[in-house]
């Protein structure tokens, strides 16, 4: 039986994991989340460090360190981000690893095989944001990259070995408008169809070891070229689960269900990644999921605003499901969201503390007064309208729902006001409040697992009093 295979991007080492690093992780997780614990399938769940990019090279110089080690050290942080929001990898791997060197040299051996890469001189400028080449009609009035601004590109000419991706316009467009590879949502369906129809031109995918700094993956049978950043880079999805290293494995997980990713890398994996794939007749993913952008307080995060924002600090302050509530209920699923300290706090305060976190505590409260007990289930089913809203990815609105029946649940309570009740006019509203805040702890289960696991086990069997879920902030 296949594995439900699900991936993030693989982000860059250069620099710190931001709050949009956290933001990806934490949607990753609840797919996976609920196709483990709600469908009951089996997941494998992947991310990993992009070591062999030109960006790295220069930020390691700039930091006097040699590039191994720091790629290393930078990875390890963003290792530790998923654990402080409690993403859990099965798998984290490394673009200078062994395994993924072996496995990009398989792949780049099978697409050249298929007699789709040559070698040419190329002219271009040169994104090292991006890592990637640019005609001067895709930038901005000011000669720049729209991703970015601010930053100079760089005219490079050499010698590189170019992919026919040219050839597969066709295939490409039918991938995707008869859904074989669905993106989500659709207007980014859209955005990839309408690049699709301009003409493709083919893209270099190597580097000369010069420009390169003796970095990356070598060039099979070339050894004065490293193989392109995004060539190798996509590939850790493969790499990781033993493509060219341990076939049942790959077996078992390939091709990938679903990948989580930024809108500004959507062209490399809709465009670039099923053509690479196509040429070397594997199997490509089934389905993108594409997220915005984060502004903070509605200005662009930038370090040289001051407004970056960082995970590490907020975990810290509010706890991890809180972050992870502002993440998935704050942030538009599919696209761009503010983020804000005041309205981080605020919804700690309206959503957690009160509607949940009051309404646990005084069904509790009274329920274990009364000696209420209550059977014990074992069937974790998602409500009809959180599912319809989760199978999209719009997990804010799927929140929205929650919170919609904790709401009324309040609302109930307050008009009925049990506590002035005697304990045998009250039973079935409290079993009723017990049984919203049971199916409350289901359907949080992807999103907020440690708030889920509380509710769930503190409403079933013998009710005592529940400790406070989101104590006021200070």
């Amino acid at each position: 039986m296949k594995n439900f295979y699900v991936t993030t991007a693989i982000p860059y080492v250069n620099g710190a994991p931001h709050i949009g690093h956290a933001l990806e992780f934490v949607q990753a997780d609840t797919i996976v989340r609920y196709h483990k614990f709600i469908k009951g399938e089996k997941t494998t769940f992947l991310s990993g460090s992009d070591e062999n990019a030109l960006k790295n090279v220069a930020a390691a110089q700039e930091a006097g360190s040699d590039v191994q080690s720091f790629v290393d050290k930078n990875a390890l942080e963003f290792e530790k981000l998923a654990k402080s929001l409690n993403v859990q990898f099965d798998i984290f791997q490394k673009g200078s690893s062994q395994d993924h060197f072996l496995s990009s040299q398989k792949l780049w051996e099978l697409c050249q095989k298929n007699g789709d890469i040559y070698k040419d001189t190329y002219t271009g400028l040169y994104c090292m944001g991006c890592e990637t080449f640019y005609e001067k009609s895709e930038l901005n009035e000011d000669g720049e990259c729209f991703e970015h601004p601010g930053k100079p590109l760089t005219e490079v000419s050499e010698e590189n070995y170019y992919f026919k991706l040219s050839a597969y316009q066709k295939k490409l467009i039918d991938l995707v408008e008869t859904d074989k590879l669905k993106i989500y949502p659709q207007s980014r369906k859209n955005e990839v169809l309408s690049f699709l129809k301009e003409p493709l031109r083919d893209i270099s995918i190597s580097r000369s070891n010069e420009r390169a700094k003796n970095w990356g993956v070598p060039v099979p049978g070339d050894s004065t070229q490293r193989i392109y950043v995004w060539f190798d880079a996509l590939n850790i999805y493969q790499s990781g689960i033993g493509f060219g290293t341990d076939d049942k494995k790959y077996s078992q997980n390939w091709p990938a269900d679903v990948q989580v990713i930024g809108k500004g890398i959507i062209r490399f994996h809709a465009v670039y990644w099923p053509a690479f794939l196509l040429s070397a007749h594997l199997e490509t993913p089934k389905s993108l999921f594409v997220h915005g952008y984060f502004t903070v307080n509605g200005q662009k995060m930038s370090k040289s605003l001051g407004n970056v924002i960082d995970p590490f600090e907020l975990v810290a302050k509010y706890g991890i499901d809180p972050v992870r509530y502002y993440l998935l209920a704050e942030i538009p699923a599919t696209g761009d969201g503010d983020f804000s300290t005041d309205r981080l706090k605020q919804l700690y305060e309206a959503d957690l503390a009160n509607e949940l976190g009051n309404l646990l505590s005084r069904v509790t409260t009274l329920a274990s007064a009364d000696n209420l007990k209550v059977e014990e289930k074992k069937e974790r089913k998602f409500s009809k309208a959180v599912d319809k809203h989760f199978k999209n990815f719009d997990f804010n609105l799927a929140i929205a729902e929650i919170f919609k029946e904790l709401k009324k649940a309040n609302q109930d309570i307050n008009k009925i006001t049990p506590w002035n009740l005697k304990p045998e006019e009250r039973e079935k509203y409290l079993y009723k409040y017990l049984d919203v805040l049971y199916q409350a702890g289901v359907d949080l289960t992807p999103f907020l697992p440690d708030t889920a696991e509380k509710i769930n086990s503190t409403v079933s069997g013998q009710i005592k009093k529940a400790e406070p879920l989101f104590p006021r902030l200070k």
